[in-house]
Parts: structure tokens; C-alpha cells; sequence
């Protein structure tokens, strides 16, 4: 075995190195960090806009069913928030204020946004609406 008399010389990365990488990575992050929030508010939408569509299609069909029998009559806020008789499951959490909470509202001109509930409903017109005014989903 040789022993060398000479230094092992270990190459370190400079100052202008670690900042050039810095620099790179900030870059980085401010082209994706934007981009993840736009996934997360169009997530956000389209799950609502989902739970819109199906509990609106559920509403008019109990409405349409009751329609065949004579006694034409839209869901009461009991039925509708009773899993098997208007929807399969319970309505799910609106995603803007993570409520499942159905209240009786008012249809209006403009849709009604009050309470802390994750949802409106109006028993005798059958409209069904987000709670939140968030990106104006309650006018879906």
C-alpha cells in the first residue's frame, strides 16, 4: 500500500453555483405554484357543478314520478336530505364551505346566500343551489 503525500482535493460548488440553482428554482415555483391553485379552484367548481347537476336530476325525476300519480309536488327538505327517497346517498359537502347541511331558502331574483349550510333548497319551486358566493356557483 502507497501512501501519497499529496492532499485528496475534493471540488466543492462555488457561491455563483448555488445561487444559479436558486434562481432556477425560483423560477420553478413561480410558473407552478400558480397553476396549482388554478387545478384546485377548477376542481373546486367542477365538483360543485357535479352535485348541481345530479341533485337538480334527482329533484325533477321525484317531481316527474309524483307527476304520473295526480299529486304533482316537488321533494320536501326532509325527503331530500333522507338517503334512498330523492338521492341514492346523502348529498355530499359542498366544497367551497365543507358543509352537507341543506337549508330552506327563498328562491328569489337573485339566488340567496345565507347561513352557514352548505346548500339551499326551495321546497316549493324544486330550485336547488350552492350556499356560497365564492366564484358565483350559486347562480349555476
Amino acid at each position: 500500500m502507497h501512501l501519497s503525500s499529496q492532499p485528496v482535493v475534493r471540488r466543492a460548488f462555488t457561491l455563483v453555483e448555488l445561487i444559479a440553482v436558486i434562481v432556477v428554482l425560483a423560477v420553478l415555483s413561480a410558473v407552478a405554484i400558480p397553476k396549482y391553485f388554478d387545478y384546485t379552484a377548477r376542481a373546486r367548481e367542477s365538483t360543485v357543478r357535479g352535485i348541481l347537476g345530479a341533485t337538480r336530476s334527482a329533484i325533477a325525476n321525484f317531481h316527474a314520478n309524483t307527476s304520473v300519480t295526480g299529486t304533482s309536488a316537488y321533494p320536501t327538505l326532509v325527503q331530500l336530505q333522507t338517503a334512498g327517497t330523492v338521492l341514492q346517498d346523502l348529498v355530499p359537502e359542498n366544497p367551497y364551505n365543507d358543509s352537507a347541511t341543506i337549508l330552506a331558502a327563498s328562491w328569489s331574483s337573485a339566488q340567496a346566500v345565507s347561513g352557514v349550510g352548505g346548500w339551499n333548497y326551495d321546497a316549493t319551486t324544486g330550485r336547488f343551489w350552492a350556499n356560497s358566493n365564492d366564484v358565483g356557483e350559486n347562480a349555476w
